[in-house]
């Protein structure tokens, strides 16, 4: 029997597929419209084209104008939508995402759903983070212990390459340039892998709210997913950029990103590390474009059959519409 929402076929929506997108695009004061295939974007300067279908993620920030048709092509070719605030500090909302397959949001409800296997990983995702260290065993106590020592060195030893002073982590919600700079670029560089990470995992089909580590929030799984690349790429980045000066450290830090994200190729080191999280190790890696409406019925002994068929009955000839 096959594995039930596995599909094997792509489709025209998946010609550019996750991993193969540009991680984000920001977009101010201007307004998206639709021109064929593509998006447009219209301010005073003019009209820029962009191509929809390669778009992972668009951030539409403060002063900006969507149109219904430009809504339904990004729709159309699984780009995520995200309305965010000013220098994209804030989260307000987001559109359809990518995938329509829900294996992988199975696979991690089943994950989730049992204390071990969740414990199981949040031990994985730690030895994705520290990979010299050997998580077995270790209760969550001493997971977030291990975890905010590690940050702790993390930052001592940024600040000590970079020669910033290091007054420790600052950052009052809502209050972008309260902190100094190298915390409004760490602050910065951790809201776009938010999206980043957000843009993956609702493309796969995973819940952004079942985590392993956080919980309690609707993007707990985000969260979890966004921190596997605090240490190795965010705060380095932040940090490198602090250090080149304290003016427009917000679009600086964003700017560099993108460029590490592309050099790195982060989105496919997302999803699959998200596979690998979540999937059995037995088990062949789900293609993420699998993307065709098929959808069966369950039924005993985790047997599944065909939907649109009426069942009542010994012919079982009979469509439901």
């Amino acid at each position: 029997m096959s594995t039930p929402s596995r599909r094997p076929a792509l489709t025209p929506r998946q010609l550019t597929r996750t991993g193969e997108r540009l991680s984000f695009l920001y977009l101010e004061r201007c307004t998206v419209h639709r021109d064929a295939n593509a998006i447009t974007a219209q301010d005073a300067e003019g009209t820029t084209h962009i191509p929809s279908a390669t778009i992972g993620t668009l951030l539409l920030g403060p002063g900006t104008r969507v149109t219904h048709q430009a809504m339904s092509v990004l729709g159309e070719t699984g780009a995520a939508v995200c309305w965010v605030g000013e220098h994209s500090v804030r989260y307000y909302a987001s559109g359809r995402a990518l995938s329509r397959s829900s294996a992988l949001m199975e696979a991690q409800a089943r994950q989730w759903a049992n204390p071990r296997s969740r414990l199981a990983v949040a031990r994985k995702m730690y030895q994705l983070r520290f990979p010299d260290e050997d998580p077995a065993g270790l209760t969550r106590h001493e997971l977030l212990g291990r975890e905010g020592r590690r940050l702790k060195d993390c930052y001592r030893a940024q600040a000590t390459r970079t020669g910033i002073p290091w007054r420790g982590r600052r950052y009052t919600p809502g209050d972008f340039t309260s902190g100094d700079a190298v915390n409004q670029a760490i602050t910065a560089a951790a809201q776009c892998m938010y999206g980043i990470a957000h843009a993956v995992v609702t493309s796969l089909g995973c819940s952004p709210a079942l985590g392993f580590i956080h919980s309690g929030h609707e993007l707990s799984f985000v969260l979890d997913i966004a921190d596997l690349y605090k240490t190795e790429i965010g705060i380095p980045l932040a940090f490198d950029v602090a250090a080149q000066g304290e003016e427009d450290v917000g679009s600086r830090t964003r700017r560099a990103l993108r460029d590490r994200i592309t050099e790195t190729s982060l989105l496919n080191r997302c999803v699959d590390d998200i596979k690998h999280l979540l999937l059995p190790e037995t088990t062949t890696a789900l293609d993420p474009g699998d993307d065709r409406d098929v959808v069966t019925l369950q039924s005993d002994h985790n047997h599944h059959v065909a939907s649109g068929v009426n069942y009542d009955g010994p012919d079982y000839g009979d469509e439901l519409w």
